[in-house]
């Protein structure tokens, strides 16, 4: 009998879906198809290719209200926020309209007797490997450029939102994409190592975990194939004194809690300064008792399960080890380990705490947040810095050059001020340190997911 992977909803704990793994002459067969794919899909110039994602977008989104019930069950999302429609809409088609200026050649200055300019080719086979926090966002923010800009596409999906690979081999057959250009294949992780390390991947994408991008970097090891990581984060907020306190309290919330705080530049840690520390508290703890947890089923429903009960309990181990360290809970009174071995998790909001606790410098990515109160600018920066990760940081304040200026000395791919927990598709999206490197969207991912090729033409 053929190796599954089985889907535990967090919902209830029973298995929403099972599929099988693929096998090794399904893996083989799928990569000879990409290249015969490639072949005919690199004759159509950009702008037949964009009419062929154009569809698909349509096709993808029409499903929207199959999907969203679907992704409730399959990581917990509550079906009140829609699912993933809109950005996925917004970051495909933004790609999609800015592919050809990306991807024309660069014509280099007039020589005499000389035609000189750089293209943009296709790498060849890129895999995309997804995780299941934001299960279309994150696999559309490579899969759209990198079609666009000639290459076929492998994606290995998150055992726990298989079926959202489905929905996207659903739309590009409905869109009439080339046979076997896109590739859904379902693989365990040692499958997986061996195909990146075949030689028969020229880019690897991957989200998720420093462990797990580690174990890419080891299977890719001499290939030469490029790669794109975006891994583990901590992403911190500072709240200056002269900030739009409510403002930035309500946001916050958001950012801290939504999803269940299981998105990858969700804020984990705020720091807030001494003149407006105690208004933020307040203004903070108000807006988060409207968070309730419950069925992400029921239409009232703001946070749901996290995707698995090993995820709700590292959250609950780092919450207790800062209560012992000597933090303050301030939503939630009791906190045992009665609950252990459930998904479901009230969002938690703790001070008092400091940077010797794991909840400030170690991942938690679920719904708590520690929030500690800062002199100034200076020892913000300092705590927003001393993290081994850098994704994303948000300030607060009504001084832009102000937060421009602080956001310049934090060490993180993206600065935020005044907003956050959101992906500009017209910015490359990149982190440092070790949330990763290389950088998806914006003119920059094309960049990744090409190669240069020189043109230097002698006239006779």
């Amino acid at each position: 009998m053929a190796d599954t992977v089985k889907i535990v909803s967090p919902i209830d704990g029973r298995v929403y879906a099972e599929r099988a793994i693929a096998t090794a002459t399904e893996i083989e067969t799928a990569v000879a198809k990409t290249r015969r794919a490639r072949e005919v899909w690199n004759e159509l110039t950009v702008k037949e290719r964009a009419k062929f994602l154009e569809h698909f977008v349509d096709a993808l989104i029409g499903k929207n209200d199959e999907i969203v019930p679907e992704l409730a069950w399959q990581m917990g999302r509550p079906v009140r926020f829609g699912g993933e429609k809109r950005g996925v809409e917004e970051r495909a088609r933004h790609m999609i309209a800015i592919a050809e200026e990306s991807l024309k050649p660069s014509m280099r200055p007039a020589k005499d007797g000389f035609e000189r300019w750089i293209a943009r080719e296709a790498l060849g086979n890129v895999m995309v490997i997804a995780p299941w926090n934001y299960p279309f966002l994150t696999a559309v923010n490579s899969i759209v450029p990198a079609l666009m800009a000639g290459n076929a596409v492998i994606l290995k999906h998150a055992s726990q939102t298989l079926l959202v690979g489905e929905r996207f081999a659903e739309a590009f057959k409905a869109a009439g994409l080339p046979d076997g250009l896109f590739q859904n294949l379902v693989l365990n992780h040692a499958d997986t190592e061996k195909l990146i390390g075949s030689g028969q991947i020229d880019h690897i994408n991957f989200t998720g975990s420093v462990e797990g991008g580690r174990r890419i970097e080891k299977a890719a090891a001499g290939t030469f194939a490029t790669l794109g990581l975006e891994l583990g984060g901590k992403d911190p907020a500072y709240v200056r004194a002269d900030a739009n306190v409510a403002y930035a309290a309500e946001n916050l919330v958001d950012g801290s809690f939504f999803n269940s705080g299981q998105s990858c530049c969700g804020v984990e840690r705020i720091y807030v300064h001494a003149e407006v520390y105690d208004q933020f508290i307040e203004g903070f703890v108000e807006q988060s008792k409207g968070w309730k947890l419950g069925n992400p089923l029921d239409a009232d429903t703001v946070v749901g399960p996290m995707a698995t009960p090993r995820f709700a309990d590292l959250v609950r181990g780092q919450t207790l080890e800062a209560l012992r360290k000597g933090a303050t809970a301030l939503l939630n009174t009791k906190h045992d380990l009665d609950e252990e071995g459930s998904p479901y998790l009230a969002p938690e909001v703790l001070v008092n705490v400091n940077h010797q606790m794991a909840v400030m410098r170690e991942e938690s990515f679920g719904p708590v947040v520690g929030i500690m109160k800062v002199a100034d600018d200076a020892e913000a920066i300092t705590l927003m810095n001393d993290s081994p990760y850098g994704l994303s940081a948000s300030i607060w304040t009504e001084d832009l050059d102000a937060a421009a200026k602080v956001g310049a000395k934090v060490e993180t791919g993206t600065v935020y001020a005044n907003r956050c927990d959101y992906l500009d598709p017209a910015l490359v999206w990149t982190g440092v340190k070790d949330t990763g490197k290389g950088g998806a969207l914006s003119e920059i991912g094309y960049q990744n997911l090409t190669q240069p090729k020189s043109y230097h033409l002698r006239k006779l």
